[in-house]
């Protein structure tokens, strides 16, 4: 049997020490380009691969980070997915996926992730219990929430400024000559929801006015298609003339129930925004107008916080929001033009 090639093999084929082969295949460690370059050429011609998991036990760093998604058929999350995990591979880590019920915790989950000795937990659309968060950081675990935050001084989150965006949807809704708007809500108790909602309530507030109605979409095209039939069903004298809806996942569904269903011209008869600015709400066929989520500038900034808490432990949690900005299409008339 052919014995296995080893780091020393390499580094006495390249004329290096062991340990500058090893910072060859460390990306970002310091190291001469041509000595990588050499290196990397010998590892080759001798068939040799670094142990990853030898390189963890002596370490303690697996070099993964865990992933745990609720769901992906929003349409903003599997761009989110390809950016973290090509940003992550850029700074020599790996990606491990579960997913979960965005309606629950993701405590299980978590606890199947720790067993593969993973450097950092990353929950987008999920939760976690302070019981779990606890068991996290005794093992040093940093944990960071993508796109959700909780109640919870240890744990650091990226949102975009949610409430900041519904305020901002209710002044132009208003600005643009709309009397009765309406929200069809993502799952009622995650904080992103909550924060849309209350900035556009507020906002109305400014304007001395309220909200016309409300509908939960739960974050499924499926409700939030039945959410748009029962605001707008035929024994109701007066309909809503603005819907804000609290993702362009659901937006889309809403328009085509709106133009398919119920036979109303979208603006015309009825204005409708979502929220994420994904590119399909860019195509013709939707050109809908939303508040923009910054996904390069959420992923960017989501693993630097990841980094942060993996290099130094003691690295203070944080909350950070990005400013969400409205981006005008098609999907909104002006009703005070005539």
């Amino acid at each position: 049997m052919k014995k296995k090639t080893s780091s020393v093999d390499v580094a006495k084929a390249a004329g290096v020490s062991q340990s500058m082969v090893s910072r060859a295949f460390t990306p970002g460690s310091s190291i001469n380009s041509e000595k990588r370059e050499l290196i990397l050429s010998k590892a080759k011609e001798l068939g040799y691969r670094p142990n990853i998991m030898a390189r963890s036990m002596i370490t303690r760093k697996s070099k993964i980070i865990g992933f745990v998604f609720g769901y992906l058929e929003n349409h903003y999350y599997p761009l989110a997915l390809e950016k973290l995990s090509r940003e992550f591979q850029a700074k020599g880590y790996h990606s491990l996926m579960f997913f979960s019920d965005h309606q629950s915790s993701a405590d299980e989950i978590v606890q199947e992730f720790l067993q593969y000795q993973i450097d950092a937990v990353i929950l987008a659309s999920v939760s976690l219990s302070p019981d779990w968060i606890e068991a996290c950081h005794s093992l040093a675990v940093p944990v960071v929430l993508f796109n959700r935050a909780i109640e919870a001084d240890d744990v650091t989150s990226v949102t975009s400024a949610n409430y900041e965006g519904g305020k901002k949807v209710a002044h132009y809704l208003v600005k643009t000559g709309h009397k009765r708007i309406s929200y069809i809500s993502g799952f009622v108790e995650s904080s992103t929801n909550k924060d849309r909602e209350k900035g556009l309530v507020d906002g109305l507030k400014d304007h001395q006015m309220s909200l016309f109605s409300i509908e939960s979409g739960n974050y499924s095209q499926k409700q939030a298609r039945q959410a748009t039939l029962s605001m707008f069903t035929a024994d109701k004298t007066t309909t809503p003339d603005a819907l804000f809806v609290a993702s362009d996942h659901m937006a889309f569904a809403v328009i085509d129930t709106l133009r398919y269903e119920l036979g109303l011209k979208v603006p015309e008869d009825v204005s409708v925004i979502g929220y994420d600015d994904v590119p399909l709400g860019a195509a013709p066929s939707y050109s809908l107008t939303t508040m923009s989520q910054p996904i390069d500038d959420m992923v960017s900034l989501t693993v630097k916080a990841v980094l942060n808490r993996i290099e130094q432990p003691n690295y203070p949690p944080e909350r950070i929001q990005i400013p969400s900005h409205l981006v005008q299409r098609k999907t909104v008339k002006d009703r005070n033009l005539p």
